[in-house]
């Protein structure tokens, strides 16, 4: 494989992979990390795969910060980790429902829900709902922002080995 055909393969699987963190029904980091493997072996320099590690030790962080911080902050508060996984099932199922907003509407609902089932209060199942909503956002976030440093180091990489 030639490092253009590389480099152009690596970068469509991390913007792939962007998407994934954002819409989770795709395997987001995971494509990312798979993107940048392809251009540390084929990319055809040292300096292809020094991004690469450097860009998959990005997102590898970025992974295990994102799971660290939500499940730290719900059991702070005292909430399961189930409402949220039966909730980004029900975003899932949102998303085919009401495609393109049906994600996030799916996933509140769905949270909100469970919620309520397991506090049975609506003051208290809302603020749970609130706070683990908020949880997932921030996981999110950082887990975005560490893939798009990563992106943006391959993106430099691949510049700078094709010109």
């Amino acid at each position: 494989m030639t490092p253009l055909l590389a480099g152009l393969l690596a970068f469509v699987l991390a913007l792939i992979g962007v998407v994934g963190i954002i819409v989770p029904v795709l395997p987001g980091s995971i494509t990312i990390l798979a993107g940048l493997l392809v251009w540390g072996i084929w990319g055809g320099s040292t300096q292809a795969v020094v991004f690469a590690i450097i860009g998959g030790a990005l997102v590898l962080a970025g992974m295990t910060a994102s799971a660290v911080l939500t499940k730290r902050n719900l059991d702070k508060k005292q909430i399961p980790q189930w409402p949220v996984i039966v909730a980004l099932i029900g975003g899932v199922v949102g998303s085919f429902v009401l495609p393109g907003f049906g994600l996030l509407v799916g996933f509140v609902v769905t949270l909100l829900v469970c919620e309520l089932v397991r506090v049975r209060d609506l003051k208290q199942g809302l603020s749970t709902s609130w706070t683990a909503l908020k949880s997932v956002g921030l996981g999110m976030l950082i887990e975005l922002a560490l893939a798009l440093l990563a992106v943006t180091g391959l993106g430099i990489s691949v510049f700078m080995t094709l010109i």
